[in-house]
């Protein structure tokens, strides 16, 4: 079971099967957090029934899916996570957004930071992928401050990124 990650920035609570049927109310006193009307941004609304299965199906995938990331004033301010447990070769595969009202602050690097720490503490990761659109600056900066390289093409136009393990040492 995943726990929660606090940062001096920041929190990132991993999503529960609670979390994803909760309604907004519910979800804000789930996370201790105030919810924004924005909440949840489309491309994530079409993902909670995804990541909703793979935790029913996989109750011990906790963290091998979505996080939320909630700003230190309390407010939900984007979510980050991972496409479901590492590969075996050992790939793992994330993703962030951060609502633009929140963007610019350094929570997605915050974010992509602290999931590439915590994949890299499970022996089973060599190493952690990531897809980001070419003409996204910021999401590309996003990847290279946290060490990831360009690793060929990604899906739809992106550009697949790499961190692997030996990379950190």
């Amino acid at each position: 079971m995943a726990e929660e990650m606090a940062t001096a920035r920041f929190r990132l609570v991993p999503a529960t099967a609670a979390h994803l049927t909760a309604d907004s109310a519910a979800l804000a006193s789930l996370l201790g957090a105030a919810v924004p009307d924005a909440w949840p941004p489309e491309t994530l609304a079409d993902a909670i029934p995804t990541f909703l299965s793979w935790l029913t199906d996989d109750p011990g995938s906790e963290g091998w899916n979505l996080w939320y990331i909630v700003a230190p004033e309390g407010v939900l301010a984007g979510s980050c996570g991972f496409v479901g447990r590492p590969s075996p070769g050992g790939e793992a595969e994330m993703g962030y957004a951060v609502l633009p009202a929140f963007r610019g602050r350094g929570y997605a690097t915050g974010a992509a930071a602290a999931l590439v720490e915590w994949a890299f503490a499970h022996p089973e990761v060599a190493c952690v992928t990531a897809q980001a659109d070419p003409a996204n600056l910021a999401s590309v900066r996003v990847l290279e401050k946290v060490g990831f390289v360009p690793d060929g093409a990604g899906d739809e136009g992106c550009v697949r990124f790499v961190r692997r393990r030996h990379d950190r040492e």
